[in-house]
């Protein structure tokens, strides 16, 4: 029996997905969660042997559950679920020790095989995705990626600047680096450009 945690942001999804891939006997949809720290508080207390995940969540993404959980449990496997297919996620997905990168749209029958292929230690992405994320290289690092994804959100530089721990200055350059790297106008418009590519 495999054991998943089903975690989507959206209830009516995240229920759909969870009674679709319970019908196949060898499953265990053992939780739901909206988010991924609503996630990483689940797997405190139970065990689950595959994280199913969405991408774009509030408070913690997809995408940093999945690296939250390579840093301090590395044995669970992530499987990422999504409508979008942007370079930048699959890329970043993938370097975050995700086993498998599925499209919603995909049938359910194709996801319950991922589920079987991700547990007995295969990894599973669409060629197509998989050379799509060959294809663009993300050219920003981690900070600038933290600051700008903020700026995006519409914060000012002092509030970025307090929730990174980090001097205005500091902020400012990053910011600065971020608009120069993406040939971007201004902060608003690169983190417009970042996010349209998934690297944020």
């Amino acid at each position: 029996m495999i054991n998943v945690l089903v975690v989507e942001d959206q209830q009516m999804v995240r229920e759909a997905i969870s009674a679709l891939v319970g019908l196949d006997p060898f499953i265990n949809v053992v939780g739901q969660a909206q988010d991924g720290k609503a996630a990483l508080t689940f797997l405190h207390e139970n065990i689950v042997d595959i994280v199913l995940s969405d991408i774009e969540m509030p408070n913690m993404t997809g995408i940093e559950l999945a690296e939250s959980l390579q840093k301090n449990n590395a044995n669970l496997k992530t499987m990422i679920m999504t409508t979008f297919s942007k370079a930048g996620y699959i890329k970043r997905a993938m370097n975050a020790g995700v086993y498998a990168f599925i499209l919603k749209e995909a049938p359910s029958e194709q996801l319950i095989n991922a589920i079987k292929s991700v547990q007995q230690g295969k990894k599973v992405i669409d060629p197509e995705l998989a050379l799509l994320a060959l294809s663009d290289t993300d050219p920003l690092n981690d900070k600038e990626r933290k600051a700008l994804k903020l700026a995006g959100d519409g914060l000012k530089t002092h509030d970025i600047a307090a929730k990174l721990f980090l001097s205005e200055g500091t902020v400012r350059n990053y910011l600065s680096e971020a608009i120069s790297k993406l040939n971007a106008v201004n902060r608003v418009d690169a983190a417009r450009i970042a996010q349209q590519k998934g690297w944020l």
